[in-house]
């Protein structure tokens, strides 16, 4: 979902200033084990309380650009990360939004000479575009080695190009989640299910109860890409779901037919869709989540599914994680349950020993611990403890990212080119809504998706 990123960013920044408003925090860590510098001149800072496990230059006077999409609340929660740096190294570091388009961004900053030292990316396709045109540096020894001390092979990987390292996955989203209200499960006797049978199961004793299942906001086309992907993964498996991805197999192949008809099972049941089929093309991904917690006893939905970043609008509905909203994984439609994420990546576009030792410090469990503790922030490095987390919630998202090892998947409309993957009216968005509008048309439904893939794959 190349344009979900950037639109539910409001919603993660939201996410991230209403977790550090609402929520006590606790400190993720005190101390200094020795291992690496503290805070220019030996005065108090931030190193003070964040354990330190990385070894980071002297780079006294030494200045640092680094651009994101970042804005609002996650520029907040970025910049605690890059004001930690700063004090253990002495650099001078400038944070540059880059607006929405990142890749038109640093395109005419090279242009111009000028390029920043450090970009975070948002899809691993702008990583291989930036590393094809000889746009990055790759990651030093340092780098490299703090990556492969903290990341799964799968992350290092994402972030390669070629078998060279680029990339270190700072911030990601856990996409594989069913938010639901605890008052209509409550009611209906009905309990979180563990495998799509169950999941299907416990739809349809809800719609029983009297309240639609599944909000579904099936005008962004997006939720649908997301959709589908989680089912695919758990039911085809990781190698089927990189050679789709890829177009290396067709959309015709049956294990998108099998998808596709599991994924029609739930919507083509009848009244387990919020306002119908017709009314979730028309129910934007917002509203599918704030609809589900609010009307008191008689909410329009039961459940509606969405990565972490439906927190933020979750709360918004006036709804407590934890209390009237709970969350479980995603069911498993094959032998497991699926873990699709999106993320943000760390590269350096100038050489030099400062760029390198941010990267350093980006792939540590340091700066992870950092942006943790506000909120708003999930990490794929295994080595940080999941206690940084300021909420049960949390810490339970985050471990399921951690614990699917190598066995994750990016999202896969990501990977994908734009023109497939990533716009309005058109590929996987299209298809797939005119799918949810007759989710009994699989056959047809793959061969557009096929031809609409063939076409942007060989461009």
């Amino acid at each position: 979902m190349r344009t979900s990123l950037r639109s539910v960013r409001g919603a993660r920044s939201a996410l991230a200033l209403l977790a550090a408003g609402a929520l006590a925090l606790s400190a993720a860590g005190c101390g200094d084990d020795g291992d690496g510098g503290g805070p220019p001149g030996g005065g108090k800072g931030a190193s003070d309380t964040v354990r330190q496990t990385v070894r980071l230059p002297k780079l006294d006077g030494q200045k640092l650009k680094v651009t994101a999409v970042w804005t609002g609340a996650e520029q907040k929660g970025f910049t605690k990360v890059l004001d930690e740096f700063s004090r253990r190294t002495g650099a001078e570091v400038a944070y540059v939004p880059s607006g929405d388009d990142m890749s038109a961004f640093v395109g005419s900053k090279i242009a111009g000479g000028d390029p920043p030292d450090v970009a975070m990316l948002q899809q691993p396709g702008a990583l291989r575009e930036f590393a094809r045109k000889g746009w990055l540096k790759p990651l030093g020894s340092e780098a490299a080695a703090e990556l492969g001390k903290n990341f799964t092979q799968g992350w290092q990987e994402l972030g390669s190009y070629e078998g060279k390292r680029y990339g270190v996955y700072f911030k990601v989203s856990n996409k594989s989640l069913v938010w639901y209200n605890t008052g209509v499960f409550e009611g209906a006797g009905a309990k979180e299910p563990k495998t799509w049978p169950e999941f299907l199961s416990t739809a349809q004793l809800i719609a029983d109860y009297g309240i639609p299942a599944v909000s579904v906001g099936g005008a962004d086309g997006w939720t649908l890409t997301d959709w589908f992907e989680n089912v695919y993964l758990s039911q085809a498996g990781p190698e089927k779901y990189d050679q789709l991805a890829q177009h290396r197999i067709p959309w015709t192949d049956p294990s998108v037919k099998d998808a596709l008809t599991a994924l029609g099972r739930l919507f083509g049941g009848k009244g387990l869709l919020a306002d119908g089929n017709q009314g979730a093309l028309q129910t934007q991904f917002p509203t599918s989540v704030t609809q589900t917690f609010t009307g008191g006893e008689e909410p329009k939905a039961a459940m509606v599914f969405e990565g972490d970043f439906a927190a933020a609008n979750v709360i918004g509905a006036g709804a407590r994680i934890g209390k009237e909203a709970r969350v479980f994984p995603f069911p498993a439609v094959g032998a497991k349950a699926p873990v699709v994420t999106g993320g943000d990546v760390g590269v350096a576009l100038k050489d030099g020993p400062a760029a390198q030792a941010l990267l350093t410090f980006l792939a540590s469990p340091d700066a992870a611990r950092v942006w943790a503790g506000q909120g708003g922030f999930l990490s794929a490095n295994k080595n940080l403890d999941l206690a940084a987390y300021p909420d049960d919630t949390l810490r339970s998202i985050a471990g399921a990212v951690v614990a699917a090892g190598d066995g994750f998947r990016f999202d896969m409309s990501d990977l994908a080119p734009a023109s497939f993957g990533g716009k309005p009216g058109q590929g996987e968005w299209k298809h797939l809504q005119d799918f949810l509008k007759d989710p009994g048309d699989v056959a047809g439904t793959q061969q557009k998706l096929e031809s609409d893939a063939a076409k942007a794959f060989k461009s």
